[in-house]
């Protein structure tokens, strides 16, 4: 098959116009197009008057090795790669010991999914609970329930994804197409089929959730074991010349479990870990991350901003968007985890602090559009001394929120005017706030340090010159922003092991190699792949 890219059409072209744009680039016949299928569909909304689709297509012609000759020099005309998954290995009939996984968010389901298909049968352990009863925790919490430690945003089958907008895609280089696979799982599981083409897929929460279940099932199914509400709390090692050998764990439910290879895929906020793991000897660094608030607008002014008259277009969608300023400062600020149409939620883990996140259905119809806005911030400057000195950070801020909110977990707000003309807020404007418990105005630069409020009063106006109403004064700002990287990265070699620990695997966004829910679900294909082939090895 040939691989056509850079089709650009109008965004309301017919049904007729691929075929018909197919024949004009190839210079072909009806004929001797057999078939045609879309591998990716994006935009161009530069010039929101004139929105142009971009589309990559597959095409099976009768003449493909006449075509490939003659356009050899046209970069937009070349075979269609191999993208389908190869395993590395398969298990031995016997298992001499079973690989272990820690964390059922996305990287450890996909790290546990491959071993599973390979023949494996790893044992999962998971801290949380099972996405179902996890979700009427977290929804719970969110109606002013108690916050359960174990069960929340953060901890659960699913992890933090779950209750996200469900983005799946990312910057993060893919040579072999490990996230064709992760795409390919989740449509197998429920998602909609769309996601395979489209520039920017999303899922939304209540499809993560059915999706999830499905993908655990099929672990189960292959061999597998889930254990939920169980936690490791301790590593039984050797010790072996400057480092380590893995030998078991300890877990929270008093058992020990002998096992010789493990994938810790623990999350971001799996702060009570990393520190036993710190004083354990696991290396640890320091990793830089941002902080900041969440900033919520009416979708449509979003919409009209982007798209112009072509606002509410099927196609588009709820328009989306990715800033970035470098400050006068030094610092940088930029967008995060933009949620069109959704909402700001309550991402606390831990009792008497303040945590914000941002969450979308995969409709997208909700009024508002949220996003984090937030200040890069790095250890050897901000939070030097200690490679698990971020984490202190993110909680004197998570504490601060708190109690700006009013010791009950409302979330301090401030209106982005009174926040740029720096006197606290009194009462809201047209934008309602989504967070739930509640919001509490205040001044939110009491919350954070002065040079994250510096940096955000520079930023936000330069947003303005990209989106028409960005500094609009009664715009929403939440806080506090934290989570949205881990603060530390537990090393690794090359062979995807501790770099002193043999045997155990650190992997995804809590050990500090992916951001989001698609890179994390293909370092988890990763380095379930390296687990096997050492496996296999030994």
């Amino acid at each position: 098959m040939l691989r056509l890219t850079e089709i650009k059409l109008p965004l309301n072209h017919d049904e007729q116009a691929l075929e018909q744009a197919i024949l004009a680039k190839l210079k072909i016949s009806k004929e001797q197009l057999l078939s045609f299928n879309m591998f990716r569909r994006g935009y161009d909304a530069r010039n929101n008057k004139d929105i142009q689709l971009i589309y990559t297509l597959d095409v099976d012609v009768s003449n493909e090795a006449t075509l490939l000759a003659k356009f050899v020099k046209d970069p937009h005309v070349r075979p269609t790669p191999d993208m389908e998954y190869k395993f590395v290995a398969q298990a031995p009939a016997e298992l001499p010991h079973r690989p272990v996984v820690v964390g059922l968010g996305p990287c450890g389901i996909f790290a546990a999914l491959i071993l599973a298909q390979m023949g494996f049968k790893p044992i999962v352990l998971e801290r949380g609970k099972a996405v179902r009863e996890r979700t009427k925790d977290t929804f719970g919490f969110w109606r002013k329930q108690p916050l359960n430690p174990e069960s929340n945003v953060q901890f659960g089958e699913g992890g933090a994804g779950t209750f996200s907008d469900g983005k799946l895609y990312s910057q993060v280089k893919d040579p072999k197409h490990y996230g064709r696979k992760v795409l390919q799982e989740f449509v197998d599981a429920g998602a909609p089929e769309e996601i395979m083409y489209v520039s920017k897929p999303h899922i939304g929460t209540f499809k993560l959730v059915a999706m999830v279940e499905k993908m655990r099932q099929q672990i189960i199914d292959l061999g597998g074991e889930i254990r939920f509400s169980t936690r490791v709390e301790r590593l039984d090692m050797d010790k072996q010349g400057e480092g380590f050998t893995l030998k078991g764990l300890h877990l929270s439910t008093g058992e020990y479990l002998p096992c010789k290879q493990v994938i810790l895929a623990v999350g971001h906020s799996a702060r009570d870990t990393f520190q036993a793991l710190y004083d354990q000897g696991v290396y640890i660094e320091a990793k830089p991350f941002s902080v900041g608030f969440r900033i919520e607008h009416e979708q449509s002014m979003i919409d009209k901003c982007r798209f112009g008259d072509n606002a509410g277009n099927p196609i588009l969608g709820a328009a989306d968007y990715k800033l970035v300023h470098h400050c006068k400062n030094g610092r940088s600020v930029y967008s995060f985890c933009m949620c069109p149409g959704g909402t700001v939620v309550a991402a606390a883990s831990e009792p008497g602090r303040v945590v914000t996140n941002g969450m979308s259905q995969y409709s997208r119809h909700e009024r508002n559009a949220n996003s984090a806005i937030v200040v890069g911030i790095e250890p050897e400057k901000d939070y030097p001394g200690h490679p698990l000195a971020g984490i202190e950070l993110q909680r004197r801020l998570e504490e601060a929120a708190y109690h700006a909110g009013g010791d009950n977990y409302h979330a301090p707000a401030q209106l982005i005017g009174d926040f740029l003309a720096g006197k606290p807020s009194t009462e809201l404007g047209d934008v309602k706030p989504s967070y739930t418990p509640g919001v509490t105005l205040t001044d939110l630069s009491k919350v954070v340090p002065d040079f994250v409020t510096e940096a955000i009063r520079e930023a936000i106006p330069a947003f303005n010159k990209q989106i028409r109403g960005f500094a609009k004064a009664d715009g929403l700002l939440t806080g506090v922003e934290t989570r949205t990287s881990s603060p530390i990265c537990i090393k690794r070699g090359k062979d995807y092991q501790s770099i002193n620990v043999q045997g155990l695997y650190p992997a995804g966004e809590g050990a500090g190699y992916a951001g989001g829910i698609w890179s994390a679900g293909i370092d988890g294909i990763r380095v379930a792949e390296a687990l096997a082939l050492a496996y296999n090895e030994q």
